[in-house]
């Protein structure tokens, strides 16, 4: 008697005119090779487009001949957005300067069967969003691209801090190579996590990334005491909205490693505390406390990545006083230990 074998479940890849072939590759490369106990594909990965079959040009000099139109979307049983950089402003992708969809793209995913999962990498989330399927729901996208994001669709819980969101059969991953962690997270839900790391091991890459996207985003000090100082060098224009906190941001930013007080930076401004408390939340959106606390970050990201100096000396020289200090403020902020992200970020000697 003949043994059953288990349909497959059927992936598709819905790309268009400047797509990035790496953005491709990761849902074929992840799903296409997932294997049960006996060896045997446990997804089908199928490419399309909404204009049918035929070459398709990506932003780079590779041509892809699709053989699918978007009839595919009918039988799918998850479909992956991934980025286009084309025609879009500032060459990214096209959808995330408009909120109405191109008709032949939205007619295209008004055909996706109902059920269907739904994934995006990186920008695909701006196509997800202008059709509607993210409203209400958490979403994440290229941390480049998240005030744009959040400015279009104020209705979409967008986090730009993580990898990855799940919101069951609604997944969004952030900027490119985060698809390759959203992707071994399905399949990790899917079928469990023997077949994930088996995925991770062939694919030569870690099954789960410490941390999110927040490591990846970078506002150093060195910016920051600049654009104080300008601050500060224009704080008399303030006129009758009075008097700048910048000239006490300045004055902190050069003594991070002293242990600063609300007292010491309204003193320094000349204020009391309750003024520059208020003054200094309508100048940066922040409460004192909370600015010197990503000031201290942001330093000690510096002295993490470009010296060799210990934790407990790095602590100390951004004013959190101690190893475990640091490690509690870098986990927060980025969630990953600064031994971590010293050894995804240390520059060569």
């Amino acid at each position: 008697m003949a043994q059953h074998t288990p349909p497959r479940h059927r992936v598709a890849v819905l790309i268009r005119p400047g797509f990035i072939p790496f953005e491709l590759g990761i849902p074929h490369r992840i799903f296409g090779i997932a294997r049960d106990a006996e060896h045997r594909p446990l997804y089908e990965v199928v490419t399309c487009t909404p204009g049918g079959p035929g070459l398709v040009r990506s932003d780079s000099d590779v041509l892809v001949q699709v053989e699918h139109g978007p009839e595919v979307l009918e039988t799918a049983d998850t479909v992956v957005v991934p980025a286009s950089h084309t025609s879009g402003p500032d060459g990214t992708d096209p959808a995330v300067g408009d909120p109405v969809l191109e008709p032949e793209l939205a007619a295209a995913l008004a055909r996706i069967r109902p059920g269907a999962r739904l994934m995006s990498i990186c920008t695909g989330a701006f196509v997800l969003a202008a059709a509607g399927l993210l409203d209400g729901r958490p979403a994440t996208t290229h941390w480049l691209e998240s005030d744009r994001f959040r400015r279009l669709y104020p209705g979409v819980g967008l986090d730009p801090d993580v990898l990855y969101t799940d919101d069951g059969d609604v997944l969004t991953s952030a900027g490119v190579a985060s698809g390759v962690d959203l992707c071994l997270h399905v399949v990790r839900r899917d079928h469990g996590t023997a077949v994930a790391q088996d995925v991770a091991r062939r694919t030569v890459v870690p099954p789960h990334r410490d941390g999110g996207q927040a490591q990846y985003i970078r506002r150093p000090v060195g910016i920051e005491r600049a654009v104080e100082r300008a601050g500060t060098s224009g704080a008399a224009a303030a006129g009758s909205r009075g008097a700048s906190t910048a000239a006490a941001r300045a004055w902190a930013l050069d003594r991070l490693d002293e242990p600063l007080t609300l007292s010491d930076l309204a003193r320094h401004a000349a204020m009391s505390v309750r003024t520059f408390t208020r003054r200094f939340r309508d100048e940066t959106g922040e409460s004192p406390a909370q600015w010197l606390t990503r000031q201290r970050v942001e330093h000690a990201r510096t002295l993490l990545e470009g010296t060799a100096l210990p934790v407990e000396q790095v602590a100390r020289r951004c004013g959190f006083g101690t190893a475990q200090s640091l490690r509690a403020h870098l986990t927060a902020a980025l969630g990953v230990t600064p031994s971590a992200y010293r050894r995804t970020f240390r520059r060569a000697a």
